[in-house]
């Protein structure tokens, strides 16, 4: 059969031809000269012009869409403006703490004996300046791990309460009145057979007056720049590759079907709500809000039910990390996902899902970007805000998180909820930063945490324009989530070990053109949320803290958004 193009291509063609013919017969009577025997017995049937114009326009647009076709082209650009307000509690300065135990190290071997005071320790380190920058050169943890450790409890005691009351930090302000951001995203698609697709997002998100790239750490997970987080925290003006994968759908004419790429790993469900968007993601938003690269093979059971089995990567130790140069014990292992996600009912208006994930060979962070503010190992201060590439040190051990999301329409309402469990099972090691769920210099034990999450939104009987809602959600003191890429931009609401409230108001003033107002509040109980090294500590029992961390904190937000 022929294409439709093809027979309005025909079409024009003909009234070209019908043209052409009645152009030869004016100049032929203008010259009166006869007409060919064929045009005289036939002569051609007038072509309106407004037929020719109409004709020629279908085959255009049919023409750019066969060509477009190939791939489509969405995406929505976002304008934010947030104004911060956040309380850092009074705290002992652990970066700071550490470079004095560093100190006192080289006092002890510089005096013979434990220094008395600060005052003898600095002595010590200005008579032998030159041998102190040697000695703090070539320090390695295990040998600072060591000395701690070998100290008997009374001189550890000693020691501590020498170089504890120089490190107290207190109670201060994070406030930051005006911050405004904003994000383009592109979202692509293209078919290349019936059952075979490509899918990619391209993001750019960025803070106004920034396009630095690189963060300064502050002890938030979202300040140090890596492949989890490149397109979801702000950064730069560069577009950047989110998603990119291919679908090959019921395979061999089954329910079985295969995708390979950068994932869809980020807004998963029930996170989606509040931004009056469907649901991005394929893990629970709950649980995974973090893009890695990886595979899928999944099997629809059923119209409502589908089971995927997912393997992610999300650290490389073989590739940039200079293993030629290290001697194989020296070198990390590759850090791998694995896990499995059941829609066990899936519909417009329900979900009932199951999610699970199993990380091992967990590292003490992924490779990133950063300009540390300190010495990680020695705790002294960088003199220069150098840019520096982060690679972990140590695999720690493994990590399992459990998920299970409810949602439901209920007349003028969604209704939903998620409930989580997550549990780390560490191998002893430790590093600068801690291990699994302890600090540097402890004994890492197996630990457990939970987070709920509710929430309810209420559709107006306006065409449903308008929505508002309220979201709820509890974290344990040692609970632990993957969601550094999360749309907060204080930090992840998710991985609270606290409690977080939120409202927010969406209204579409045209389909695709949406104001929200969002307003957060963050009540911190521990220390390290979002982390998954250093031990969790009350923060209303002035803790030592590597890096600061927020008691509370609060945002309020307004935006426009447009979709195309």
């Amino acid at each position: 059969m022929k294409s439709e193009l093809q027979k309005l291509k025909e079409a024009v063609a003909t009234l070209e031809q019908r043209l052409a013919a009645q152009e030869k017969a004016a100049q032929d009577k203008a010259a009166q000269k006869p007409a060919p025997a064929e045009a005289a017995a036939a002569p051609p049937p007038a072509a309106e012009p407004d037929e020719m114009k109409d004709l020629g326009r279908r085959v255009s647009v049919l023409e750019l869409e066969q060509a477009t076709d190939r791939v489509k082209i969405t995406g929505d650009f976002r304008f934010e403006a947030h104004s911060i307000r956040a309380d850092v509690p009074a705290h002992f300065d652990g970066m700071n703490l550490q470079n004095g135990i560093v100190k006192a190290m080289f006092a002890v071997n510089a005096l013979g004996r434990m220094p008395a005071s600060m005052s003898e320790i600095n002595g010590a380190i200005a008579g032998h300046y030159s041998d102190y920058q040697q000695f703090t050169n070539n320090l390695t943890f295990g040998q600072l791990k060591q000395a701690v450790g070998s100290m008997p409890a009374g001189m550890q005691q000693q020691l501590f309460g020498l170089l504890m009351p120089g490190t107290y930090v207190p109670a201060y302000k994070d406030n930051n009145s005006a911050l405004f951001t904003n994000r383009l995203r592109l979202n692509l698609h293209a078919r290349m057979a019936e059952n075979v697709t490509f899918s990619g997002r391209l993001s750019m998100y960025k803070v106004f007056g920034d396009s630095t790239g690189v963060q300064t750490f502050n002890g938030q997970p979202t300040s140090l720049n890596i492949d989890g987080t490149t397109a979801r925290v702000p950064n730069s003006d560069q577009v950047r590759v989110e998603r990119a994968f291919v679908n090959w759908n019921r395979i061999g004419g089954t329910g079985f079907f295969l995708s390979a790429g950068r994932r869809p790993s980020t807004d998963g469900p029930p996170m989606n709500f509040r931004q009056d968007e469907l649901r991005g993601g394929t893990p629970s938003g709950a649980l995974i809000d973090f893009q890695f690269d990886g595979v899928t093979a999944g099997y629809n059971v059923g119209e409502y039910t589908t089971l995927r089995l997912c393997w992610g990567q999300g650290y490389e130790s073989g590739w940039g990390n200079a293993n030629i140069i290290k001697m194989p014990q020296d070198r990390l292992k590759d850090t791998h996902f694995l896990g499995a996600n059941l829609d066990l009912y899936n519909t417009e208006t329900s979900l009932v899902q199951f999610t699970y994930a199993h990380a091992y060979n967990v590292t003490d962070g992924f490779n990133g970007l950063v300009v540390m503010p300190r010495d990680p190992l020695s705790g002294s201060l960088v003199p220069a805000p150098v840019v520096m590439r982060y690679t972990p040190s140590a695999n720690l051990g493994a990590i399992d998180l459990y998920g299970f999301n409810l949602t439901h329409r209920l007349g003028a309402f969604d209704v939903y909820g998620s409930s989580n469990f997550s549990t780390v099972r560490p191998n002893g090691a430790t590093t600068p930063f801690g291990g699994l769920m302890s600090d540097p210099f402890e004994v890492p034990k197996d630990r457990s945490g939970y987070m709920v999450l509710t929430g309810l939104r209420y559709n107006f009987p306006n065409d449903e324009r308008t929505k508002l809602g309220f979201e709820f959600n509890h974290g344990s003191q040692y609970w632990f989530n993957f969601a550094n890429a999360a749309d907060d931009i204080i930090a992840p609401k998710t991985n609270t070990r606290g409690n977080v409230y939120e409202t927010y108001l969406t209204h579409r003033i045209t389909d695709r053109f949406i104001f929200k107002a969002d307003f957060i509040k963050y009540d911190y109980n521990y220390s390290g949320s979002g982390w998954h090294i250093g031990a969790p500590k009350r923060l209303d029992s002035t803790p030592i803290l590597g890096f600061p961390t927020y008691s509370g904190a609060s945002k309020a937000s307004a935006g426009l958004i447009a979709r195309f």
